[in-house]
């Protein structure tokens, strides 16, 4: 944000300054290339944005399958146990 402020106060004084057009389309063109030169770096910022929460989020998914995972393995393993004792507790009876 400083920085687009220095370029704007900048073409302000430069602009006062340059009475000559040619003084003033170099002067224009500079800055359009300065702040071309901003948006270039937040589009690549916001595009590494976009991929970290990518990434985030396809761990976070992952974390959840495996999760979920776990879950109906001791679900599995509750259930054989639980057939385990029903066949225990017939046998002694």
């Amino acid at each position: 944000m400083k920085t687009m402020l220095n370029i704007v106060a900048i073409t302000a004084l430069l602009g006062v300054a340059a009475c000559d057009s040619k003084q003033k389309d170099a002067i224009q063109n500079a800055t359009e290339n300065s702040a071309d030169k901003l948006d270039n770096a937040a589009a690549k910022l916001e595009d590494k944005a976009d991929n970290m929460v990518g990434d985030a989020q396809d761990h976070m998914n992952n974390a959840a399958d495996t999760l979920a995972n776990s879950a109906d393995h001791v679900r599995a393993s509750g259930d054989a146990l639980a057939d385990k004792v029903d066949e225990v507790v017939k046998e002694h009876k």
